[in-house]
């Protein structure tokens, strides 16, 4: 049977077990007939009203959260793009035959996102198993029936209190990302004026709480008519990475100034590094840019490629220096440098691997899309090549590592 040929409605409303799908904004866009029959409500008392209207926590039972985990799961859902599965619940429906009375239920959901084409959850697909029979079938049998209740009763309290731990540690995580965040705003300013040079750079943190802050960009004057330019990666999330990522950040600005090239200055921030606890592991490339002889010398520790955008339309990545990671080679080693000329209007474009890497592809292909923003978008000025970039690159969805950019119009 081709694809064509499968009724795929049909087979919705024929799946065995609860299944309703909703809106982002939580409004029922079809329910199987499980789902009908199981919580006693036709399809017209479902279909284009919110799930609470329908569904009202029971007014009797003022410590429920059953009506406010649902909606924190399904806006989850909705915000990340990823799966919910929630602890065991109580939820008690009001009988439809008989208005003011509430039957108690016990249901195990799980809500996942329905994506669209660009990649936005355009759905919610919500998976109720219910489970009030079980429970009251588990004290029916057993010999000593108020022993069941009472592990009944233990079993759904450790469940609420494992739901209610679960609440406390997001809540502690979005509060880690939001002082991370602060963090980052306050050490990675705008760039200061580059003498006559254009610049643009770009800071997205990750989606979620705890993928954020281990990127960071920097822009240094040098005497004469030269800047050193830095992007980094430090290993590691939240508010420990971000205060690890300044320490570097600050030590490799201060070695740009005092060192004859980028391979000493990354030297002198492996040495640094060593000392500094979670800097392991952190990858980075410096690049010199003298005006006065049109050239860039670089020099990379572990970190993705920088990209040269010719006057002409053509793309090079600059990875003929390359040494491994900070702390990761041999101590007292020199690493490698190298040079390349470059034409007045050329664009020289880092990054973090945020911008380029998925789980799911080769790195190349990453770069191979990176050229292709490029050679589409070249002509246009900094800023909006920046934010075109990003729009090409990220995923519609949000970037699940921070991404840091830096654009020199040469």
């Amino acid at each position: 049977m081709g694809k064509s040929q499968i009724d795929y409605a049909t087979i919705f409303h024929a799946l065995p077990g609860m299944v309703a799908l909703l809106t982002p904004d939580l409004v029922y866009a079809d329910a199987n007939e499980d789902f009908l029959r199981l919580t006693g409500r036709t399809r017209e008392q479902l279909l284009g009203r919110y799930i609470f209207d329908v569904f009202p926590e029971n007014p009797n039972d003022p410590a429920s959260a059953g009506m406010r985990e649902t909606q924190a799961s399904m806006q989850r859902v909705v915000a990340t793009g990823e799966r919910d599965t929630m602890a065991l619940l109580r939820y008690d429906i009001e009988d439809p035959e008989r208005p003011g009375h509430w039957v108690e239920h016990y249901w195990s959901p799980v809500n996942a996102p329905v994506l669209g084409p660009d990649g936005r959850v355009v759905l919610i697909l919500h998976r109720v198993e219910e489970i009030t029979e079980l429970i009251h079938a588990r004290g029916e049998t057993d010999r000593d029936s108020s022993r069941a209740r009472v592990l009944e009763a233990e079993l759904y309290t450790r469940s609420r209190e494992l739901q209610e731990i679960n609440e406390r540690l997001r809540r502690a995580q979005e509060r880690d990302r939001e002082v991370a965040l602060a963090l980052q705003a306050a050490m990675l300013p705008a760039p200061p004026p580059v003498g006559h040079h254009r610049a643009a750079v770009r800071y997205r943190p990750a989606v979620g709480t705890l993928n954020v802050c281990g990127d960071w960009y920097d822009l240094v004057d040098l005497p004469g008519d030269r800047i050193a330019v830095a992007v980094g990666d430090v290993v590691g999330h939240g508010l420990e990475a971000a205060c690890v990522m300044g320490q570097l950040r600050s030590a490799l600005s201060a070695a740009a100034r005092v060192t004859d090239g980028p391979a000493r200055a990354l030297e002198a921030l492996g040495l640094y590094a060593r000392h500094v606890d979670g800097a392991e592991s952190t990858t980075v490339v410096k690049i010199f840019i003298d005006w006065g002889t049109h050239t860039l010398t670089y020099s990379c520790a572990g970190h993705p490629p920088p990209a040269l955008l010719h006057p002409g339309g053509t793309v090079v990545f600059l990875d003929q220096a390359t040494d491994p990671p900070l702390g990761a080679g041999l101590e007292n080693v020199s690493r490698p440098e190298a040079s390349t000329a470059f034409a007045e209007g050329a664009t020289l474009v880092l990054y973090s691997d945020g911008l380029i890497e998925r789980r799911t592809e080769d790195i190349d292909v990453g770069l191979a899309r990176l050229a292709d923003s490029l050679v589409h978008h070249g002509r246009a000025d900094l800023e909006a090549l920046a934010d075109a970039l990003l729009a090409d690159l990220l995923p519609p969805t949000g970037n699940t590592d921070d991404t840091a950019l830096v654009l020199i119009r040469l």
